[in-house]
């Protein structure tokens, strides 16, 4: 697989992503299934919804969201990992209406107005700011109007006020962007890509946040009403 961020851990290929579902769970101490699961309640899907999942991975997180899909709503997800599509592939196989591309969340994407949430789980700290900077702009483009826009990652904090252990244990785990990653006022930068309406939810002693917020424009830069 071609590594486009050779600093990023979030492009997995080889032994790591056949077995990512697997890792998780034992870096998580098994809590990993049952944290995803509520993350993704709290999404609240409607039956009829329209998701695009950025870097979906095996299809864990695919296949959890799948459930609360009638055969009206639809699920794309993206990578760029053949092992990782290959898993989405054999998780998602009883459904019809998922489907998995090859395609990079940092490039032009092939729709437009076209979801009605957008979900990102554990990538977006693993590039630099000018690509997560594209890649809202990306989002902003192909949700719909009110559509949401949902970041599972790590919460904002100041590293050198954590614990020496957990210092330690994240700059064993993390990639450089990620230290950036967390300073960052990520409201405020949604903010100022016309999204609105927050909500936040934490997990983990608030180290991990689901992110919520609202597209508040239309393509021709109008606000919604």
């Amino acid at each position: 697989m071609v590594r486009y961020y050779p600093r990023s851990k979030v492009e997995f290929g080889g032994f790591a992503a056949r077995h990512y579902d697997r890792l998780m769970d034992i870096m998580t101490l098994g809590r990993y299934g049952l944290f995803i699961k509520k993350a993704i309640q709290l999404m609240e899907i409607k039956p009829f919804d329209r998701i695009l999942d950025l870097g979906t991975g095996s299809g864990r997180n695919a296949y959890l969201m799948m459930k609360y899909l009638s055969s009206e709503g639809r699920l794309i997800g993206m990578d760029i990992s053949k092992e990782m599509i290959l898993a989405f592939k054999k998780k998602c196989a009883g459904f019809d209406n998922a489907e998995v591309v090859y395609a990079r969340a940092d490039k032009s994407l092939p729709f437009r107005e076209s979801f009605d949430k957008v979900f990102i789980s554990f990538v977006f700290h693993g590039f630099p700011q000018f690509v997560r900077e594209t890649i809202v702009d990306n989002v902003c483009k192909v949700l719909k109007k009110n559509g949401k826009f949902y970041i599972l990652d790590w919460n904002e904090f100041d590293l050198k006020s954590l614990l020496f252990y957990q210092r330690t244990l994240f700059k064993l785990i993390e990639c450089p962007y990620a230290f950036d990653f967390v300073r960052r006022d990520w409201k405020n930068i949604l903010a100022n890509h016309k999204f609105d309406n927050f909500k936040e939810h934490f997990f983990f002693k608030d180290f991990v946040r689901l992110l919520e917020a609202q597209k508040t424009y239309n393509e021709n830069n109008k606000e919604v009403i």
